[in-house]
Order: structure tokens, then sequence, then C-alpha cells
């Protein structure tokens, strides 16, 4: 049986660069969980008591604000690290 041909060139190694690893700001988590729960709180109560004072002038808009405070949270949560 035939030998098989060594290889005469070296495996190529990238050069070793360090990494830094990055870290997300203290805020961040607090402030991405807050805005779920606030979007998910204002379309409940817009849901249980759509005549409260400040809701019930706003009408369907309500849903745009809940939906805008939740899709903030999941922006905030793709710079989460």
């Amino acid at each position: 049986m035939p030998k098989s041909k060594s290889r005469k060139k070296a495996v190529y190694t990238p050069p070793q660069t360090a990494q830094t690893v990055k870290v997300s700001p203290r805020w961040l988590a607090p402030v991405m969980v807050a805005s779920w729960i606030i979007g998910i709180l204002w379309i409940a109560v817009y849901y249980v008591a759509p005549t409260a004072p400040l809701i019930g002038a706003l009408g369907n808009w309500n849903l745009f604000i809940g939906f805008v405070f939740i899709i903030f949270g999941v922006v905030l949560s793709t710079r989460w690290r």
C-alpha cells in the first residue's frame, strides 16, 4: 500500500490577540425589564379600566403606547451582553 505524503507547510495558526469582553452597563437590565412591565401593565389597565381618567382620553392609542414600551425593552435586550 502506498504511503501518504506528509504535509510540507506548517498549519496556519492565527496570531494571538487579547479579546476584550464587552460588559453591559448596570442600568440596562433594570430599564429593559421595567420597560416590559410598564408596557404590559399599560395594556392590561387599558383593558380592565378603559374609562380611567388618563387612559380613557387616549382611546386606542393606549395599545400603541404599551407596545412602544415593550418594543423598547426588546431593543434594549439586543444590547445586553
